[in-house]
């Protein structure tokens, strides 16, 4: 089975979630965050984010948050060119896929449902599936135990330190995508099995001799 983060691997949100983080922050604080810093929370839950970087404001930052998201998300949602295409490989050959991702389930429906990939995805494991998130393995081994699926037989594929992080901890292999909002020397670090730069790649690992 493959297991998907969605945010900076299926999907390229990044550019909306930034845009959301700042809005967020400057119309509740009236205070702006360095880019690095706000790319480096993603892939974690608001509400730690929030509650770390600006104590006691979390439930405000997170409702303006949403509220702006949501309002954007199909305007500037985008397919991470051919990740489709993987998907569709992955279940020619018979490869139960799933998405794991540490925001509401809902909303990650709503980006599936934008890059026309209902119906494709076996299992979706959002923020309200499990109380711990990533880095911790529990989200992920949620999704193999839907699917009565053993770890060791699971990839999660992510873009992100903490997706690498999740995977080891869950006893799956870990493949990073360099697309998303990690840095390269960062996701090598955490030592994934794989590092890919595209989705062909990506594809050469997760089936290898597979027909383009």
């Amino acid at each position: 089975m493959v297991l998907f983060d969605f945010d900076g691997t299926v999907g390229d949100t990044i550019p909306l979630i930034v845009a959301s983080y700042h809005h967020a922050i400057g119309t509740v604080t009236g205070l702006t965050a360095e880019e690095h810093e706000v790319r480096s929370w993603i892939g974690r839950p608001l509400l730690p984010v929030f509650e770390e970087r600006y104590p006691g404001r979390a439930e405000e930052l997170i409702r303006v948050y949403r509220e702006w998201n949501l309002a954007h998300h199909d305007d500037l949602i985008e397919e991470v060119e051919g990740m489709a295409r993987v998907i569709e490989q992955l279940d020619r050959a018979g490869v139960r896929t799933g998405v794991v991702s540490s925001k509401k389930a809902e909303t990650v429906r709503l980006g599936i449902r934008a890059l026309g990939l209902e119906g494709r995805i076996d299992v979706l494991a959002g923020q309200d599936e499990t109380s711990r998130h990533k880095p911790d393995p529990e989200p992920l081994l949620y999704a193999a135990a839907v699917l009565d699926v053993e770890p060791a037989e699971c990839v999660y594929v992510g873009d992100a330190v903490v997706d690498v992080q999740a995977a080891r901890a869950a006893g799956m292999a870990a493949v990073a995508v360099t697309w998303g909002a990690g840095v390269r020397e960062l996701l090598e670090e955490a030592q994934p099995y794989a590092v890919v730069d595209d989705a062909a790649a990506l594809a050469a690992v997760l089936l290898p001799g597979a027909r383009p």
